[in-house]
């Protein structure tokens, strides 16, 4: 089972460019990167050849404003598309295989129908540019605790939206924390998502930390996503409640009760 770090908030007491190494050295398997877009492509991909780099973001908009995407808002769908080439272009240069899109709160006076049209036209649009070079589309659907108004805030949305985009390159992110802080029975919704997982991460309920700080089975629930058919890696995208490295006594517990277990 591969294991790799999501960077962009994990071993942060380093500067970004150091993290891929010292995931790797803390012993995951990889990493995911949010936003690599102030990063140069080409040192990525340096690092890539130690440090495989699984998935990134499409670009959002600027986070510092408060953008959490592009993909929902009639007005900008501009800029979504200028966005496709630079997340085709990083995935290329870096061998990322997967780009997750973020589908942020639309604009408040936007009809839902415009938003749902705007999406799945711009998730297409993505999909069909990647989908060349035998790259895969992520829908990742957020917790509307977390983030108020996120579009996609339910598994049930998620699902049906990717079977309305109708497109093979098209897959579920699914988020462990997410999916259970909206879900009563998180290994049920695995069952019921199955085959469409085409990433998961994961971090722990209900305060987003390491794995053991809260209430999520995590041996059960991999096990359940090999049961389904996933076989990619599982990402940890969780906030440290100290140092990185301090927290990371989950990995080998982890690892063992998996192998005990036969996943």
């Amino acid at each position: 089972m591969d294991l790799i770090a999501n960077v962009s908030l994990l071993f942060t007491e380093r500067p970004m460019l150091e993290r891929l190494p010292a995931a790797i050295a803390a012993g995951f398997d990889g990493v995911e990167i949010q936003f690599p877009y102030d990063l140069d492509p080409v040192l990525l991909r340096h690092l890539a050849g130690e440090c495989p780099i699984h998935l990134i973001n499409a670009p959002a908009g600027d986070p510092a404003n408060g953008d959490v995407g592009l993909s929902t808002d009639a007005g900008r769908v501009v800029g979504f598309r200028e966005g496709i080439e630079v997340a085709r272009r990083y995935a290329e240069v870096t061998g990322c295989r997967k780009v997750n899109v973020l589908a942020g709160p639309p604009p408040a006076n936007q009809p839902e129908d415009v938003t749902r049209r705007v999406l799945v036209e711009n998730v297409r649009a993505l999909a069909d540019a990647l989908a060349a070079d035998g790259r895969q589309v992520m829908v990742e659907m957020v917790n509307p605790t977390d983030v108020p108004g996120f579009f996609v805030d339910s598994l049930d949305k998620a699902l049906a939206l990717i079977a309305e985009i109708d497109h093979p390159a098209v897959r579920l992110q699914f988020d462990l924390y997410h999916v259970a802080r909206t879900e009563p029975d998180l290994i049920a919704a695995i069952y019921r998502a199955g085959d469409l997982i085409g990433h998961v991460q994961f971090a722990d309920t209900p305060g987003r930390n390491e794995p053991g700080t809260g209430t999520i089975d995590f041996a059960t629930a991999f096990r359940v996503l090999r049961q389904v058919g996933y076989v990619g890696a599982m990402s940890a995208e969780y906030r440290p409640l100290g140092r990185t490295e301090a927290g990371l006594g989950w990995m080998q517990d982890l690892r063992t009760s998996l192998a005990g277990r036969g996943a």
